[in-house]
């Protein structure tokens, strides 16, 4: 099933995923509350809002948001929010992390950290959510903010993490464009060569869950026209759902010229880890967090403890 909107997402999410518990790392931030008290609002989210209790409770009052509705856990540090968040996702009471007031090198450490429980077998990986204005659906870009220069290997893993997170929001076996300059393999470009290795691994039943072209350039994976122009053949064509870019500074230019330069709106959760984790930068609009908060449940699973 193919989604063309947020508001189609979030409809999907309040139907079936409505509730999950959202732990807030150092919480006093107006930008991360008012991102969290939409979500409330919506009944997508119960809020564990964790950082100074009294700062918190002010700005609850001051915005008519009944505390009752939210549970706050008093932390004097950053890095205390940040431990005890984890320890909430570890036991079973949190169903999504989300940074606020926190640098994300700081918070990511906490994650890392064995002792954190938060590891799995996965890779962790970040997963983008584009509503681009010219384009008929919405449509995910990997990684473009947690690994830097994945090889081959890599890239296996960030995908199989894509396709999973998008299965849970809904879109079954989606069609996804391994990015390149062009769709010729070149044997002087490592992500031309991993394109058509990682769609053969595909064809053969070593990758599943997805249909992969590679190497495909971007034209050729969302414009019609282009497809038609070079007669390029593929079910990928010009109807993509995930982009695979090669590296994390092609997918970050690539987002930031969609989001700045064509009006796309965005949100951006890391999977792999054992719940979705929000970490969106501190100086993102409310409305990006608000989004990446409804991503995250939309991908999430209700913890057990």
């Amino acid at each position: 099933m193919a989604l063309a909107t947020f508001s189609e997402l979030f409809r999907r999410v309040r139907e079936t995923k409505g509730g999950r518990r959202v732990a807030v790392v150092a919480a006093d931030d107006a930008h991360t509350l008012e991102a969290v008290a939409l979500a409330l609002e919506e009944g997508v989210v119960t809020p564990i809002l964790i950082g100074n209790a009294g700062w918190i409770g002010a700005w609850l009052a001051k915005h008519g948001i009944d505390a009752g509705a939210v549970r706050v856990i008093d932390a004097e540090k950053p890095l205390d929010a940040a431990t005890r968040a984890v320890a909430l996702v570890r036991a079973g009471e949190a169903d999504v992390l989300m940074k606020g007031r926190i640098e994300t090198a700081a918070l990511m450490k906490v994650v890392l950290d064995r002792a954190s429980e938060l590891r799995t077998e996965r890779i962790m990986s970040h997963l983008a959510v584009l509503e681009v204005p010219t384009y008929h659906k919405l449509l995910a870009v990997t990684d473009v903010a947690l690994n830097l220069n994945p090889d081959l290997e890599q890239k296996r893993r960030i995908l199989a993490n894509a396709v999973a997170a998008l299965a849970a929001m809904g879109i079954d076996h989606p069609k996804v464009a391994v990015m390149a300059a062009a769709e010729e393999i070149n044997p002087k470009l490592a992500e031309s060569v991993d394109g058509a290795e990682l769609k053969r691994l595909n064809q053969a039943g070593e990758i599943d869950g997805c249909t992969v072209e590679g190497p495909i350039s971007y034209d050729l994976a969302i414009d019609r026209e282009a497809v038609a122009i070079k007669r390029y053949h593929s079910p990928v064509a010009a109807d993509a759902d995930l982009m695979l870019v090669p590296n994390l500074v092609a997918g970050n230019l690539m987002i930031k010229a969609l989001m700045f330069s064509a009006r796309a709106k965005f949100a951006g959760i890391i999977v792999g880890a054992k719940v979705p984790i929000v970490v969106a930068s501190r100086s993102s609009p409310a409305a990006d967090k608000h989004r990446s908060i409804l991503l995250a449940a939309a991908c999430s699973e209700p913890a057990h403890g």
